[in-house]
């Protein structure tokens, strides 16, 4: 019997720990990568990593040769889920610290761009449907300001998107791939943006306004919207897409 593989990255909390319980519950095996493991329910399928993505590489290479372990003959299919992101201090980026400024953009951007190279390695030829999705953000399209790195990496997955479409696209059976914005989430990361300094960043009434209109998907919702878009028959037509639009 065959079963679907997904790999998924920041499984411990906020989106990816909800995105991780609706696959558990759809009967996928799963393997997650974070800083710290997700609470899970025992006997649950799922390998659970811990790894700071802050220094991919290694996690990358681990991977591949995770991978390259796999009979892709047990499989239904495979897919990556690049979901791990961190918000550098918000300030305009000549006042925020150069190590912060670095992890926003290794864990953002890097980690993904080191892992689907791996992914894509490990399983190049496997007869079977391979799916890379990018959890980008509104941000990655219109800039804000004090969000310099943040609106960089995902702007950055956006593109990588692009290029990978193009490049898998010349495959014969090459990986699908999008970079998708998943709507505006009740996270700690907003908890984060509404908490910041109004001098230093000037949008956080915006996000104290979003809370208070309730305005913010709940994560379980966000997962469910994104999970149905990974489902969708025409999945990496467009490299680039928003749940908002359908």
């Amino acid at each position: 019997m065959t079963q679907h593989l997904t790999i998924l990255t920041g499984a411990s909390r906020g989106l990816g720990r909800a995105i991780a319980g609706q696959l558990l519950a759809q009967g996928h095996r799963l393997l997650t990568i974070s800083r710290h493991p997700a609470d899970i329910p025992a006997g649950a399928n799922i390998e659970q990593w811990a790894a700071d993505l802050a220094d991919a590489a290694p996690v990358a290479a681990r991977l591949e040769s995770w991978l390259r372990a796999v009979d892709p003959a047990t499989l239904a299919s495979l897919t990556l889920i690049n979901n791990a992101g961190v918000v550098s201090q918000l300030a305009p980026l000549a006042d925020v610290d150069s190590a912060d400024l670095a992890r926003a953009l290794r864990v953002g951007l890097e980690a993904p761009t080191l892992l689907s190279a791996a992914f894509l390695r490990a399983s190049a030829g496997w007869p079977l449907p391979r799916k890379v999705l990018l959890v980008s953000s509104g941000l990655g399209r219109r800039a804000m300001a004090g969000s310099a790195s943040y609106c960089a990496a995902k702007a950055g997955l956006d593109h990588l998107a692009r290029a990978v479409a193009l490049e898998e696209g010349a495959r014969p059976n090459g990986a699908r791939i999008v970079s998708l914005a998943p709507g505006v989430i009740d996270t700690d990361m907003q908890i984060q943006l509404r908490g910041a300094d109004p001098l230093s960043f000037p949008a956080r009434e915006m996000f104290v306004g979003l809370k208070a209109g309730g305005q913010l998907d709940s994560p379980e919702l966000a997962a469910t919207r994104l999970l149905a878009w990974l489902a969708r028959a025409d999945f990496g037509q467009n490299p680039v897409g928003d749940v908002r639009e359908g």
